[in-house]
């Protein structure tokens, strides 16, 4: 009997594969790639204190510790001297606990690393939504770097991290309820219950709830053969936001939330003065991104070889609105049009590789490069070195920042933005009066000195109100009455920014004597 020849090819085939899954396992995908770095790039280095521009993450902090040793969620104000036992509706209240325990444990670093992480997962999520819905992978890239630009403008450690999130969850469970049986919308008003104790901003889902309302009853009389699906899918859309509404109601304020948010967004003498409800100045880096977006928008939706549909075209049209009417807009604006053009987009590629036209062979090119990279991308699922990276922050974040003798994570309010060194000043004297500062230093003083001392005002302008903020500026511009309305609040400190009006009129008048002074802040007393 021949001897029969050795399977060496069985063989060889068997380790080849066994190579590829295991490379396709260890080797990361460009989400995973983009994870690691926003999250490093927002948490370690320089970049690290980026997420700490805002003051408000110091009151953040404070409520939510406040709350963890009462055991009961906040109703009135005990950091302002002005608003002291006022009402107050802490409408995210739900993020402070969170952010007030984490503290606790991990200090301003896990603070820190844990907004770099809600950010980094937002964008890795519409990433993953524009790719499943047919976008290539270079435009979806491409979208979303300016995506991420036009983001930064707002990247602080605040609340309305977590709304990105919710708001991109929110789109995709109603974008994709349309085109399937819709069960996923019924998610929904889970979504809901926990958005409306998080961030006020839990009213875009209701906007979205509406376009697609409204979206849906116009594709009713334009399509007529499909007027009894239509019809099923808005009923099912109007049981959705009544459950949603229902929903957000279970919040520690009631309905109260719902009117005390619309009181704030409609008050116009606030609405003109805080900076981040203004219309985007498009000198900056971010506000540039979000206009080449926009650009991008238009070029799409007029040379798009398939017409978006009257909902979707309704949610570009509210994207660019939105973005164009406040700054802080931007990222949500950037975020759904990124899910809702990239796709299209890619489309219009595909569509342009074959038609015969002279510019064909290089849409050829650009369409058969996006499909070698998405069958790449779907074959790298392991995700080991997300997990690793992000279990090394965690690691650090216990360990004071450090990853052995290097120093990974070091988060903290910097003194060329914050008065820190006049805040140690009140602490060693330890000042029990009322404190005057800027309203956008008062979280950083509530952070470093409650509950020892409190501020006269901070940035909640919710809490305090117009008329109040009327008397407010007063002080800081100098106008007549300023030092009556210093009297009628009893304050005798106040830390104003060096080189200000306020500053320079305090140092020439002789009843207020100067204390400290350093590159940022002015620190004045006068005896009561």
């Amino acid at each position: 009997m021949p001897l029969k020849p050795l399977p060496t090819e069985p063989q060889s085939d068997s380790i080849g594969s066994s190579v590829s899954r295991w490379s396709a396992f260890l080797i990361p995908s460009v989400a995973d790639l983009l994870f690691i770095t926003v999250l490093f790039g927002l948490s370690s280095g320089a970049l690290g204190r980026l997420l700490l521009r805002d003051a408000d993450t110091g009151w953040h902090i404070r409520n939510g510790q406040l709350m963890l040793q009462t055991h009961s969620i906040t109703h009135v104000d005990s950091f302002s001297s002005t608003m002291n036992g006022q009402p107050w509706y802490a409408w995210e209240w739900l993020y402070d606990v969170l952010v007030g325990a984490i503290h606790a444990v991990l200090g301003l670093n896990g603070v820190v690393f844990y907004t770099a992480a809600i950010i980094a997962a937002t964008f890795v999520l519409v990433f993953h939504i524009a790719m499943r819905r047919g976008g290539s992978l270079p435009v979806t890239f491409f979208f979303l770097v300016l995506t991420i630009g036009a983001s930064a403008i707002h990247f602080l450690a605040r609340p309305h991290v977590i709304s990105w999130l919710l708001a991109v969850i929110w789109f995709d469970l109603l974008d994709s309820a349309r085109n399937s049986s819709g069960r996923q919308i019924f998610f929904l008003p889970a979504v809901m219950l926990l958005w409306a104790n998080v961030h006020g901003g839990f009213l875009l889902g209701f906007v979205l709830l509406g376009i697609y309302l409204t979206g849906g009853v116009i594709e009713y009389f334009i399509h007529r053969e499909q007027r009894a699906e239509t019809r099923a899918w808005l009923s099912r859309l109007a049981q959705v936001t009544g459950l949603c509404l229902l929903a957000s109601l279970c919040n520690p304020f009631g309905y109260h939330l719902h009117l005390h948010i619309y009181r704030y967004l409609t008050d116009r003498f606030l609405m003109d003065r805080v900076s981040e409800f203004l219309a985007p100045d498009f000198h900056g880096a971010a506000q540039q991104c979000f206009a080449v977006l926009l650009l991008v928008t238009v070029i799409t939706v007029a040379g798009a070889r398939r017409r978006l549909d009257p909902t979707r075209l309704l949610v570009v049209l509210f994207a660019c609105y939105s973005g164009l009417y406040a700054a802080r807009n931007l990222p949500v604006s950037s975020m759904l049009l990124t899910m809702i053009l990239a796709p299209l987009i890619s489309e219009t590629i595909s569509a342009a590789s074959s038609n015969g036209s002279p510019s064909s062979a290089i849409f050829s090119r650009l369409h058969s490069f996006g499909m070698r990279m998405g069958r790449l991308e779907a074959g790298l699922q392991g995700h080991v070195c997300l997990v690793l990276s992000f279990a090394l922050g965690l690691w650090a974040c216990t360990h004071g920042g450090r990853l052995g003798s290097s120093q990974l994570i070091n988060a903290y309010f910097d003194d060329k933005h914050f008065p820190v060194a006049a805040a140690q000043v009140l602490a060693d004297r330890d000042i029990r009066e009322p404190i005057f500062c800027p309203d956008q230093w008062g979280g950083y003083l509530i952070y470093r000195l409650y509950p020892q001392t409190q501020v006269m005002v901070d940035d909640r302008h919710d809490l305090y109100g117009d008329q109040f903020f009327k008397r407010y500026l007063k002080i800081i511009y100098v106008q007549p009455d300023w030092q009556k309305v210093l009297d009628e609040e009893h304050v005798n400190w106040i830390v104003v920014q060096k080189n200000s009006s306020l500053g320079t009129i305090l140092g020439e008048t002789p009843s207020w004597k100067l204390i400290h002074q350093d590159e940022t802040a002015i620190l004045f007393h006068r005896e009561p």
